[in-house]
């Protein structure tokens, strides 16, 4: 008997219960989904960052807000989170004002129009983060079923064997670990992901904050 080939990944895998497989075939689907999720929100959080810096460069250069939201206006499909907050902002306090509106409803307009912006923007920024983290708690446990129910058969099995050795278990016990080392190769990038990706958001949401306050007191000097 050929030892090294028949306790290879891919003999062990083949040769597993189906319970075993299924759990297996599970998990490699989930880290590819994973994978795809990570690269991907890794693009969009890389671009939030460097539309932000640009949009903020621009915003305090001194330049008229008219001109910086006609310019916004115009490149709308191009702009990022924070432009496409200060145009909702900038649009409802210049309808406000040719409206006529008062003061304090023509700044608390303003205000939730922002606000309604920046939760669309955060709900983007957001999305998929659940799967990383439901990747990250869940597939460890589902590796371990798969381990325990290959245990299960690889003792099973030894009822029928009058004479128990390491040998005739071994292949068994380590075709089951194969499904917890699945698991983890699957939960461990999720975890470092959502983690990094978390950090990273809050750190949008708070300069969109920071700017939605900023912008607002701006408009108050403007409208006195």
């Amino acid at each position: 008997m050929n030892v090294s080939q028949d306790m290879s990944i891919l003999s062990l895998v083949s040769q597993a219960s189906i319970p075993v497989q299924i759990v297996m075939v599970l998990l490699l689907v989930v880290s590819l989904t994973s994978w795809t999720y990570i690269f991907s929100k890794h693009i969009a959080i890389s671009r939030a960052k460097k539309d932000t810096t640009r949009f903020e460069t621009d915003f305090w250069s001194g330049g008229d807000l008219n001109m910086l939201y006609q310019a916004a206006a115009s490149r709308r499909a191009e702009n990022g989170a924070l432009a496409r907050i200060f145009e909702a902002g900038m649009a409802e306090f210049s309808k406000g004002r040719q409206n006529r509106v008062a003061e304090g409803n023509l700044l608390d307009g303003a205000r939730r129009a922002m606000r309604a912006a920046y939760q669309r923007e955060m709900d983007a920024l957001e999305a998929n983060l659940n799967f990383l983290a439901s990747t990250g708690s869940v597939s460890p446990y589902v590796g371990l079923f798969g381990t325990v129910w290959g245990i299960m058969q690889a003792f099973r099995g030894l009822a029928n064997v009058q004479q128990a050795t390491l040998a005739s278990v071994a292949p068994g016990i380590a075709e089951a670990l194969v499904a917890t080392a699945i698991g983890l190769f699957a939960a461990i990038p999720a975890v470092i992901a959502y983690n990094r990706y978390s950090h990273d958001i809050d750190r949008l949401s708070i300069r969109f904050d920071s700017f939605i306050d900023e912008f607002l007191n701006i408009l108050q000097r403007q409208v006195r």
